[in-house]
């Protein structure tokens, strides 16, 4: 690790934010990067641990300790893994249902980071050892596209443009219950349970959470939607359908008791779009449900006939 000393100086910076003061005086470093060290007490303030919305004042004397990207030890995997987009800086990659997306106890191997490992020669390394090349993340049972980074400069371009709500991320879920709208915008908060500290919910006190829906098809007891996410909070379509009473067919967490044997929710990511970090292009990937959720669609036709 390396020690890094400021000093505020310029008074057009007291009273501005700490996450933001930082990444302007060292433009290598980025926002979410400074959080990310102020959760683990990498920076203080006159000797101080502080937190993100501390707000700087002239002659504050700030100490940041870099957490430096160590060389991991995960083995590259041959998983045949789809790609339909890669170029020096960025990549997308389809991520099937029943993968990981990294590596966290218990899971190893066979996860999206060691398939990536073995078909890319390049990955950022922001994230840490055991997240290289990932910006975002979707759940072990939802299928669908994710965006990758190749180098540190995509990677902060790609976090920024999640940060400021410009990517264009939809996905198709199948629900319960017939929806008697065909548009909607579901503007709730989401935070950890207070119940259950290993599911979200809709909490007064949660992280702004917006998801836009539209209605693709009814069905006598399921409606199929597409949601487009204007945030990325953890389990944000799962929980805001669920909270509108609408919640996922196959939904382990947060689906009702008696729902399909699905092996998970029907949940597929399946646009992404953004712009290239590097040259400004604007990228657009589009994947077709997966065969098992058109064949679950199918079945259900048949059986409303």
């Amino acid at each position: 690790m390396s020690n890094h000393e400021f000093v505020i100086e310029q008074a057009d910076l007291s009273g501005q934010r700490i996450d933001k003061v930082l990444p302007e005086l060292n433009s290598e470093w980025s926002r979410t990067q400074i959080q990310d060290w102020i959760k683990l007490s990498l920076v203080t303030v006159n000797g101080k641990v502080v937190k993100s919305n501390y707000k700087v004042k002239l002659n504050d004397q700030i100490n940041v300790t870099e957490k430096e990207v160590v060389e991991t030890d995960i083995k590259p995997e041959n998983l045949n893994l789809d790609i339909y987009y890669e170029d020096d800086d960025v990549a997308v990659v389809y991520k099937p249902k029943g993968m990981v997306v990294h590596p966290s106890a218990g899971h190893y191997s066979g996860t999206l980071v060691n398939g990536l490992m073995y078909q890319m020669k390049d990955l950022s390394g922001i994230n840490g050892e055991i997240r290289p090349g990932i910006v975002h993340r979707i759940d072990k049972d939802t299928s669908g596209l994710l965006m990758v980074a190749k180098n540190d400069i995509a990677h902060r371009g790609l976090v920024e443009q999640l940060v400021d709500k410009s990517v264009n991320r939809k996905y198709v879920a199948l629900v319960h219950g017939n929806i008697p709208h065909d548009y909607g915008t579901i503007d709730a908060p989401i935070g950890r349970n207070k119940n259950d500290r290993q599911s979200m919910d809709v909490v007064d006190d949660g992280k702004e959470a917006v998801t836009h829906f539209n209605v693709l098809e009814h069905f006598k007891h399921y409606t199929l939607v597409e949601c487009q996410l204007e945030t990325g909070r953890t389990h944000q379509i799962r929980v805001h359908m669920k909270y509108i009473g609408f919640p996922l067919v196959g939904d382990p967490k947060y689906g009702p008791k008696k729902t399909l044997d699905i092996g998970g929710q029907a949940l597929h990511a399946g646009v992404i779009g953004f712009e290239h970090p590097v040259t400004g292009e604007y990228i657009e990937k589009t994947a077709e449900l997966p065969s098992e959720f058109e064949q679950l669609l199918t079945d259900i036709r048949k059986s409303d006939q």
